[in-house]
């Protein structure tokens, strides 16, 4: 038989392995292809000025090469080693350790650039898609066409050429390495089976779940104040990242074992045949894997969290612009409120005008001020706020001696904490006015520009700010005294509005256009989502792969076991139930701890992003859940048909 005659039947004989990894490898060079595509499609150029990604692009780019390069290269180990016993039947026939080596060379060779040109077709086929969401989550109005890069198909296939060259040499390696008897003994000594937990095991699962809870709990406190310099809290960020991860690597190698012993002891030994086929099966299998298990938790929880958090900021957009901006747009000058009142007048765009007084002054809130740890201390005995008069503001009503307060920025609320009620002091000309603090109020009135960047406003009794008015230090207010906002009528026509005050080419910075700021987010936080969400999703189809190529090759181990379980008289039902119970807990224990991870982390810091925490949040773990459970299915589909050939 010729070389080329074993090849093609070897392919046959393997392609029922083979056609995920087919798989994987195709959506990973089409994934690729259509991402490099963005470097060098000219739609791209007509949205040069808004989208500043080309940078992101690349460097992102080089990820993927990571993520594809370690994923490619991991599933030729495991594959090359499913076919330790035929490869040890090629040496029992004679066939060198050359000849097999240039065998599995053209077999992969085929395989592969097979998938590569398939990979790049269906690439080609959707790099107009992947621009139209990456336009689309920006909020670029461009039109895209589909563009054919040879820049981009070069660059692919040097990419994938390196990586086949890596992965031949994998296969070298192991050939030469690996004697006949060790060939036959391979598949076997792949997986660690455990009879019994010793002390040491049981101490180690008890500590990485220690570690893990130790880890999430300095995470919930670790903008509450309880960390008061930086250092302390660098040391807090290193300890929960090193808590966590050996905790994640701790709880897979003893924990799961631990827990799951806990339940079978419970039984006194009496587990039906769902528990047989799932908790036992577990226990034994997770602490081999332990590693693996703890790489593919961590980055998922990495990527979940990137996700949320860019996510997070997309999705508040709006809300946040609203607070900062509370007008459509913001004048400090009239003579620049004026100019675009006529344009708008001129366009016939109906909108309300309103304009602020604003003065900046000095308080003592020592008083109404929770204590601020450390660093992060401020002279709460001379703070700068803008204080506005009570008649400029609907609902509000206060005598001479109460002043009230606005809201502020939610991260800044999580350092400087008000109280419900106390005294506060205005400075004025060397003596100080004390008045009634009566609490926040649920408004937020003027733009960040006169807040210093966030900081509450002062609401005062119209007596009150008169007497600031004519008292006031000049040294520390801003350029200009008032807020002119412009409310456009109709949410409609605010687009159209805002090419008007394009128009204007105002350079002053203290007039703004809050549907421009919104925009402006959008493009920023919108880019780092697409990106994300590409690194992710490609994250995301590997892994699964990888625990579903782990089930393929525990599903061949056990066909013998399921054989005996037949002919004790078990119907393909009951092993199937059992199956389903083990599949859950393989792919539903990462995610679950994957997504545990990433709930604490984004926890922590998540409103130094955006205003909205759960619905992104929820919107995308429901999400990346969803995606990796289709693996466990598929693993259910795999164990199914190894049950039916069981007899």
């Amino acid at each position: 038989m010729t070389l080329s005659n074993l090849v093609i039947r070897n392919l046959k004989k393997n392609i029922k392995y083979y056609y995920l990894y087919i798989f994987a490898l195709v959506f990973s060079v089409s994934l690729y292809f259509s991402f490099v595509t963005l470097q060098y499609d000219p739609s791209m150029d007509a949205a040069g000025n808004t989208v500043k990604g080309a940078a992101a692009i690349k460097a992102a780019s080089l990820l993927l090469v990571a993520i594809v390069s370690i994923f490619l290269l991991y599933a030729n180990t495991i594959f090359i080693k499913r076919r330790g016993k035929e490869i040890g039947l090629f040496q029992l026939i004679g066939m060198t350790k050359s000849r097999i080596f240039r065998l599995l060379t053209l077999e992969n060779f085929i395989l592969y650039f097979l998938s590569i040109i398939i990979g790049i077709f269906i690439g080609f086929s959707f790099s107009k898609v992947t621009v139209m969401i990456l336009f689309k989550v920006t909020g670029v109005t461009a039109i895209t066409k589909l563009h054919f890069s040879t820049e981009a198909l070069v660059q692919t296939i040097i990419v994938f050429c390196i990586i086949y060259i890596f992965i031949m040499l994998m296969n070298y390696i192991f050939i030469k390495r690996q004697t006949i008897l060790s060939l036959f003994r391979i598949t076997s000594s792949t997986q660690a089976r455990v009879k019994k937990m010793s002390v040491w095991e049981i101490i180690i699962g008890i500590v990485g779940i220690v570690f893990i809870i130790s880890g999430y709990f300095i995470s919930s406190k670790l903008f509450s104040g309880s960390f008061q310099t930086m250092n302390m809290l660098f040391m807090a960020m290193i300890s929960i990242l090193s808590l966590v991860i050996i905790g994640t690597y701790l709880f897979y190698k003893g924990s799961v074992s631990f827990l799951f012993n806990l339940i079978r002891k419970k039984k006194n030994g009496y587990i039906n045949i769902n528990q047989v086929l799932s908790l036992s099966s577990i226990m034994f299998r997770m602490k081999s894997n332990s590693i693996l298990l703890t790489i593919i938790t961590s980055v998922s929880a990495l990527a979940i969290g990137l996700l949320c958090l860019s996510y997070i900021s997309y999705y508040s957009a709006e809300k946040t612009a609203k607070e900062t901006v509370p007008a459509d747009f913001t004048f400090a000058h009239s003579e620049d409120a004026e100019a675009f009142s006529k344009l708008l007048n001129k366009q016939e765009i109906a909108y309300k005008e309103e304009r602020i007084p604003v003065i900046q002054a000095d308080f003592n809130v020592k008083d109404i001020l929770n204590d601020i740890p450390g660093e992060f201390t401020l002279d709460s005995t001379k703070m700068q706020l803008p204080v506005i008069s009570e008649e400029y503001v609907k609902g509000v009503s206060l005598s001479k001696e109460e002043v009230a307060f606005t809201r502020y920025s939610s991260a800044l609320e999580k350092f400087i904490n008000l109280k419900s009620k106390g005294t506060i002091s205005i400075l004025v000309n060397g003596s100080s006015l004390s008045l009634n603090y009566v609490g926040q109020k649920d408004l937020f009135l003027i733009p960040y520009t006169f807040t210093s960047g966030g900081l509450p406003t002062v609401i005062v009794d119209s007596s009150v700010f008169h007497l600031l008015e004519k008292n006031m230090d000049e040294s520390i207010q801003t350029p200009s005294n008032i807020y002119i906002g412009i409310h456009i009528n109709k949410d409609h026509e605010i687009a159209a509005a805002n090419k008007l005050y394009q128009q204007l080419s105002l350079e002053n910075s203290s007039s703004i256009s809050r549907y421009d700021r919104i925009q402006t987010q959008k493009e920023m936080m919108g880019l780092t989502m697409f990106i994300v969400g590409f690194l992710g999703l490609t994250f995301l189809i590997t892994s699964g792969c990888i625990l579903y190529f782990k089930q393929m090759d525990e599903g061949e181990e056990e066909k013998y076991t399921y054989t005996i379980l037949r002919k004790l008289g078990y119907t393909q039902n009951d092993l199937l139930n059992g199956i389903k119970i083990k599949q859950l807990f393989n792919f539903g224990i990462p995610l679950l701890v994957g997504l545990l991870h990433s709930y604490f982390a984004v926890q922590s810091g998540w409103f130094f992003f955006g205003t909205e925490l759960w619905a992104p949040m929820f919107i995308v773990m429901g999400l990346y859940a969803v995606l990796y459970s289709i693996f466990g299915i598929l693993s259910v589909a795999f164990y199914k048909k190894i049950i039916a050939d069981a007899l």
